[in-house]
């Protein structure tokens, strides 16, 4: 493994940007094999903590590689942390497609760190705002970049609590500023102009590109359809001319345009196809709200979108004249890098381009963008190259299983997180996915030896031809056609229990031979499997656990994807999908009165992978939670997860009851829902399979393969892993963190709910506002529960899902003043 350097020179920030930039170093690093990589990764993390970049330059990226380089790994250090961003055999180069997103995804201060820390982005966030001050009458830079000192810190632009339905309060001057289209638009275009220069200069050029709305105009000046003066004043032109027209409304539709198209009525439009069942409807407002109604009665699922106009509908005729008029007077070339039209959904033709009337069309048309993103396909590697991460939850819900090929390039509005972190970070991922990029761009230097030089290592594995059938059997069951590595394991790539029932079943007729579901999990690696596969063959037998292979005991990298578009990591996709009906969906926690207010403080007692603190998170606006989750394991999830989603939340480490005492604690690792202090695990059994069965009933579960291997499937989801864990009152923690008032405490802790209650002391009680739990009624445990409620001051319900029917589950609803 050798290394390579480039160095970013110190420059000045920009107006009103913070003082003193963090000091950031990549190292992007390959090997010939796993054993020499893995080497040079733990060198290089040891190196670079003690020293994670020279005081001299912001920002240092080192790449490069010896040999056939066919491993890949990376390291990326500053802000006080240094993190592997993974380590991964190289599959084959890949193309990379840009992605540019449209107005809504801007956000205050988008991309400051980047003109702080980067010349190149810089220089062309100079330009373009010296091109534009003559049309706007104003310094751009001024108003993307507010002074901080000026007021209190902007909230974002764009906020997912919108995007899920709640607003989060009035905008502040700074935001209603940007968030005129005469401004945000041609701001928009110049940090999306900027970001794809850098990304050039790094070596990563575009083979195709996309843009949803302004993005399209940012994909046609990177290939040469328009000048950049020429683009700039289209754009802003065009933004005045639609800041004079009547303001309008949108609505994001759950359905298919086929079903949609015949309920519009009354001036509203088709806006954009953003997925097979995702569209936008735009027009007069009363007319959005009526469509809305009608929708609610048909059960149609619907939000608004927070706009000032209907983008992309006849409600833009007015002004289509004039925009062919000022296309006309502008040079309009042939492109020369392929991109994706919103008009039809097809990449742009010569003619398209060049005709002035074009640009009309697009300003009235729908944004086809879901049919663009499928004829670009599953090659080319996507990279977000623009503020926020809207077109990468798209794009997933179009790739489907390829949804780890995409890349955002710059944070969410609600991520806490430094822009230069965010894009060296996607640097790091482009490399490790072997993104067709120059990366002579950054020379050789200045490593350890111990970072640098290779172990011997052993000659290149090629796949035997058990592993090869593997592979395509794997490959239909997930639904990919793209290479899947030998050393990931099957649950860490989209497989399930479900799954696995299935490849069983393929595996015994691909090969004769038998292997149980326990096997499928212990031997779990596309290489170890058909190690496993070849040895039953030759009739022997399988010894040991492989350890290791499995994603499911600790440390867990699977990533997946939420039907609301959160990505999450988790460890079990069925139970996963399990939690997310119920919090999301049925939205179990928040029903009967229940509420998350704004500012407020949520307590969740039993965090598991984070989903009920993400949820109380992107409910309202400026939450505080308190997470206490006790198995290391799912803590490590939960930690991940609050981090990415930038979540304002307090994790404990530990167990909640009525006393300090450390007790054992029972984990599942398949089954983690299920873990407890209290383990009983025929009654566990009991209820997973009466949850399945009724899963199956509801149409929820795919039986197919299930039945010949149910109570195996039980007993693999049931091996434990005993661990001792440490038990605080929750009234201790309350103290010593200063709670005042606690708006919602959430309780699911598997037969515990008695001991956490008790461990609130009678001073704390006044504090909670509203409380629910989930309650086993052992014994009538249930009706006492809600007594105790009741004797504290709470209206209380108690009811069970119909999804727990024939289970001792039940929920309990405690509010003050009153259930509905």
């Amino acid at each position: 493994m050798s290394p390579n350097t480039i160095d970013a020179e110190a420059t000045p920030a920009a107006a009103g940007a913070p003082d003193g930039p963090v000091l950031w170093h990549l190292a992007l690093v390959r090997g010939d094999d796993g054993a020499s990589l893995d080497s040079g990764l733990a060198a290089l993390k040891q190196e670079l903590a003690a020293a994670p970049a020279a005081a001299d330059v912001p920002v240092r990226v080192r790449a490069g590689g010896g040999g056939s380089g066919a491993h890949r790994g990376a390291v990326l250090a500053g802000g006080g942390e240094v993190v592997e961003l993974g380590a991964k055999p190289g599959d084959r180069t890949q193309p990379v497609a840009f992605m540019f997103p449209g107005l809504g995804d801007h956000y205050l201060d988008m991309g400051r760190d980047l003109y702080r820390d980067f010349p190149v982005f810089r220089d062309a966030v100079d330009a373009c705002a010296a091109a534009l001050e003559p049309e706007l009458g104003l310094d751009v830079r001024e108003v993307v970049f507010p002074d901080p000192a000026a007021g209190q810190p902007a909230a974002p632009a764009v906020d997912l609590r919108r995007m899920l339905g709640r607003d989060t309060g009035p905008r502040n001057a700074d935001e209603r500023r940007l968030d005129a289209t005469k401004v945000a638009q041609p701001a928009l275009f110049t940090i999306e102009y900027a970001l794809a220069r850098l990304w050039e200069s790094w070596g990563v050029r575009p083979s195709v590109m996309i843009g949803y709305s302004l993005g399209e105009y940012v994909a046609a000046t990177l290939a040469g359809v328009l000048s950049l003066e020429d683009a700039l004043t289209l754009v802003a032109r065009r933004a005045a001319l639609i800041d004079a027209l009547p303001e309008g409304a949108m609505l994001a539709v759950m359905l298919p345009e086929a079903e949609l198209l015949p309920l519009l009525a009354d001036g509203t439009s088709l806006s954009a196809v953003n997925g097979p069942e995702f569209c936008v409807v735009g027009g007069p407002t009363e007319a959005v709200d009526a469509l809305a109604g009608r929708l609610a009665d048909r059960g149609v699922v619907s939000r608004r979108v927070t706009t000032t106009h209907a983008f992309h509908t006849e409600l833009m005729a007015p002004i289509a004249d004039q925009v062919t008029a000022i296309a006309r007077t502008l040079t309009l070339n042939p492109p020369r890098i392929p991109y994706f039209s919103n008009v039809t959904g097809e990449p742009i033709t010569d003619a398209e381009a060049t005709d002035p009337a074009y640009w009309a069309r697009h300003l009235v048309s729908p944004v086809r963008f879901a049919q663009g993103l499928a004829g670009i396909g599953a090659g080319p590697l996507l990279l977000e190259a623009g503020p926020g991460q809207t077109l990468s939850s798209m794009a997933t819900v179009v790739r489907g299983s390829d949804a780890g090929a995409i890349v955002a390039a710059m944070r969410h509005p609600l991520e806490n997180r430094s822009d230069t972190a965010v894009a060296l970070k996607a640097l790091g991922k482009l490399w490790l996915a072997d993104a067709d990029a120059d990366w002579s761009v950054f020379p050789a230097g200045g490593l350890s030896a111990a970072a640098a030089a290779p172990r011997a290592t052993e000659a290149a594995v090629e796949a035997s031809e058990t592993e090869r059938t593997l592979h395509e059997l794997w490959a239909k069951l997930l639904k990919t056609d793209r290479p899947i590595p030998r050393d990931l394991a099957f649950f860490e790539i989209g497989g399930n229990s479900l799954l696995a029932s299935r490849l069983l079943l393929r595996i015994g007729r691909a090969f004769g031979v038998e292997m149980s579901l326990r096997q499928v999990y212990a031997w779990s690696t596309l290489a170890r499997m058909a190690e496993a596969v070849d040895t039953l063959r030759a009739g022997g037998e399988l010894t040991g656990s492989a350890a290791g292979s499995s994603s499911h005991t600790s440390g867990s990298q699977a990533r997946f994807t939420l039907p609301n578009g959160l990505t999450v990591s988790h460890q079990n996709e069925a139970e996963t999908l399990h939690f997310y009906e119920d919090i999301f969906d049925h939205r179990t926690y928040a029903k009967h009165g229940i509420t998350v207010p704004d500012g407020g403080t949520v307590v969740d007692v039993g965090g598991n992978i984070g989903l009920f603190t993400l949820f109380a998170h992107y409910e309202a606006s400026d939450v505080t939670v308190y997470t206490f989750e006790p198995a290391p394991p799912m803590f490590e999830l939960l930690s991940r997860n609050a981090a990415e989603h930038g979540v304002d939340a307090r994790l404990f480490n530990i167990g909640v009851s009525d006393t300090e005492s450390r007790a054992e604690f029972t984990f599942y690792p398949r089954s983690s829902g299920m873990s407890s202090f209290h383990p009983d695990e025929e009654e566990e059994k009991h209820n997973l399979r009466t949850i399945i069965a009724n899963q199956q009933k509801a149409g929820g579960v795919d039986a197919g393969g299930l039945a010949e291997h149910a109570e195996e499937l039980l007993d693999v989801r049931f091996e434990a892993i005993p661990f001792t864990a440490t038990l605080r009152p929750l009234s201790a923690v309350i103290r010593e963190q200063g709670i005042e008032r606690i708006d919602l405490i959430k309780i699911d802790v598997q037969k515990s709910e008695r001991q956490v209650i008790a461990g609130i002391a009678d001073e704390d009680w006044p504090k909670i506002q509203q409380m629910v739990l989930e309650a086993h009624d052992a014994d009538g445990e249930v009706a006492r529960l809600v007594a105790l409620l009741e004797d504290r001051g709470f209206s209380v319900l108690a009811e069970q899902d119909e999804l727990y029917v024939g289970t001792d589950i039940h929920n309990i609803y405690a509010v003050r003043g009153g259930i509905r």
